[in-house]
């Protein structure tokens, strides 16, 4: 028995009409069978979404709780540099302290050694206050700068005008800041 539907067959013009020259009907596409896509339901979207804002709302809770750990310890950390922030100096002071009870226990001593001893103590205190970056201001002969120095007379001298003539108290910095100025006489205008 014949095949009705092999090439060869009287039906076959039509569907080789239909493929076109050169096409077989086991290569087209019309022939095989399309896999078919598979629509997720409403509910598994749904499911997915929800798995997602819950992963997502859990990492924001965990940066949030991590953002107020830093902002905490940063307050903590404020705090202590504000407590003990002249830990350092009031180490140095100490024993400047002790060396002045040292001299005042002494009942014994001479005007000569108690000199010596003050003198002793002025270098104690001196070098705490450079390791403290704390330094002297003394300008006399400087120009005088009000940014430094507290001008409380004018006088008049043979130096230049507004030259610093004598410090009637000296200043003060820390590091750039100025604690207090120098009190100062400054040379008046030469007329």
């Amino acid at each position: 028995m014949q095949d009705d539907h092999t090439p060869n067959s009287p039906e076959a013009p039509e569907l080789t009409a239909k493929l076109g020259a050169g096409e077989t009907a086991a290569e087209s596409p019309v022939d095989a069978p399309e896999p078919a896509e598979v629509m997720p339901s409403l509910e598994e979207l749904l499911k997915a979404a929800e798995l997602k804002a819950a992963e997502h709302h859990d990492a924001w809770l965990r940066a949030k709780a991590e953002t107020e750990n830093v902002r905490r310890r940063a307050q903590e950390d404020v705090a202590k540099a504000h407590k003990f922030a002249i830990e350092k100096f009031a180490g140095e002071l100490l024993a400047v302290k002790d060396s002045l009870e040292a001299a005042l226990a002494n009942e014994t001593q001479t005007v000569e050694a108690l000199k010596a001893g003050v003198e002793l103590t002025l270098k104690q205190l001196a070098a705490a206050f450079e390791k403290s970056a704390l330094t002297e201001i003394n300008p006399v002969g400087e120009k005088f700068d009000p940014h430094k120095h507290q001008a409380i007379a004018m006088v008049d001298a043979d130096q230049e005008a507004n030259t610093v003539v004598t410090v009637l108290q000296k200043g003060y910095a820390l590091h750039d800041r100025i604690l207090r100025p120098a009190l100062v006489t400054v040379a008046k205008p030469k007329a």
